[in-house]
């Protein structure tokens, strides 16, 4: 007896699910054909555009620059944020068994958060660059150097590392050994580990703790920013404070783009299935897509440099 308790003890402690079941975004084969259609198109759009930014930028001497040497890294990060999920997305829409590896998911936990944490951590880069630039000009070569740029990529994916290592740590130690389930089209933490076979509360508000820390403070510095440069750009020449004002626009509109969904995702969930899930596709599909969109169309520079062409 003691020898079966042990062995059923020493079971129930390993995940014992080999995959889960996305529920997708519809059950209607006709929705899930324009779907198909509809985000083949946006993620098509999406990769095209990023990699044209990126490789514009490399390619014009005019754009080599600290704005646009952080706005290639971030054209760089969300060309790989879209491909953690949208091609399983599409694909899932032709198939009627929408099952993904539990392998598969912990990968799509740990890019996901990898890449989300690091585009974070690159748009309070970027908005220190427009503040160096705006409200101390004459400093603004001597601060943002080379170096100075490189050190802020680095320093964006170290802690997109870090962060999200952190939470994979948590979650793929769990035991999944009854529902397999999603109610959605990836795998994310807040659903995952509601599969959990044990009380996950406390690790729950960990993994919540974890977010919302990077989250806030990056959101809080994003904040101090702009509040800085709005304020110089009050004081300036019109003609001057118009393009740099422009400029900022065009950060703050894709700040609130990426921003908008993760906090109702992670620090202040709706728990309203359609919600959730067009925050998600939102998240994921659509917010990479505006960014070289955004950026394209309110930049004089990139503007003349397509001219260039």
């Amino acid at each position: 007896i003691k020898l079966e308790e042990t062995e059923l003890n020493g079971r129930s402690n390993q995940s014992v699910v080999s995959e889960f079941i996305f529920l997708g975004l519809c059950d209607s084969w006709e929705l899930q054909a324009v779907l198909l259609v509809i985000f083949s198109s946006l993620y098509l759009i999406t990769i095209l555009g990023n990699i044209f930014i990126v490789l514009l930028i490399t390619a014009d001497l005019h754009l080599h620059c600290p704005m646009y040497f952080l706005l290639a890294n971030l054209s760089f990060i969300d060309l790989c944020l879209s491909s953690v999920t949208t091609p399983k997305m599409i694909t899932d829409f032709l198939k009627a068994n929408k099952t993904i590896s539990f392998g598969s998911c912990m990968c799509q936990i740990f890019f996901g958060h990898f890449f989300g944490g690091g585009e974070m951590v690159l748009l309070v880069s970027m908005a220190y660059d427009r503040y160096v630039a705006i409200c101390k000009p004459l400093h603004y070569s001597s601060i943002m150097s080379t170096q100075m740029c490189i050190r802020l990529v680095m320093i964006s994916w170290i802690i997109g590392f870090v962060h999200s290592i952190s939470q994979l740590a948590i979650i793929i130690q769990l035991p999944f050994c009854g529902p397999r389930e999603l109610d959605s089209f990836f795998c994310d933490i807040p659903l995952v580990i509601k599969l959990a076979c044990v009380d996950t509360y406390v690790l729950e508000m960990l993994i919540n703790a974890d977010s919302g820390v990077l989250a806030t403070v990056c959101f809080i510095l994003l904040l101090i920013s702009y509040s800085y440069i709005l304020l110089t750009l009050c004081h300036q020449s019109k003609d001057g404070a118009s393009k740099a004002f422009s400029t900022c626009t065009a950060h703050i509109t894709v700040v609130m783009l990426f921003f908008g969904p993760c906090i109702f995702i992670y620090l202040f969930p709706l728990n309203i299935t359609w919600v959730d899930k067009f925050l998600a596709v939102f998240y994921a599909a659509i917010t990479p897509l505006l960014n070289p969109v955004i950026y394209t169309l309110r930049n004089k520079e990139i503007k003349i440099a397509i001219k260039r062409l």
